[in-house]
């Protein structure tokens, strides 16, 4: 079993939003920072938004700026990243990853714990 599974991917007009769910098995996300990535058809791996585990934010994708957040709920143990004002460009694959360490990072080889990925898909 994975210790990280994504949820809340699927198919979705453009303009639309999405909650991607990222959840631990296992661990507790608030000592970790936690990344979400996405990857496209033939495109390497791209780090979408980042939250440390003192809880400041970085954004890895200016793409994305002003539209996707990043967020934890402690109690239920899960990261969130809010997709609003969806592109048809942001049609990927997405994973949530997890590392010891209190500082983000685009990197996907710094990273200590993966999910599956979930699939987005903005098309008309």
């Amino acid at each position: 079993q994975l210790p990280l599974v994504e949820s809340g991917g699927g198919l979705v007009q453009p303009g639309g939003s999405l909650r991607l769910s990222c959840a631990a098995s296992g661990f507790t996300l608030d000592y970790y920072t936690v990344g979400w990535f996405r990857q496209a058809p033939g495109k390497e791996r791209e780090g979408v938004l980042c939250i440390s585990s003192s809880s400041s934010r970085a954004n890895s994708a200016d793409s994305v700026e002003g539209r996707f957040t990043i967020s934890r709920d402690s109690a239920k143990n899960t990261v969130y990243l809010q997709m609003n004002s969806l592109k048809p460009d942001d049609t990927a694959v997405y994973y949530c990853a997890a590392r010891v360490t209190y500082v983000c990072s685009g990197a996907p080889a710094d990273w200590d714990y993966w999910g599956q990925g979930t699939q987005v898909t903005v098309s008309s």
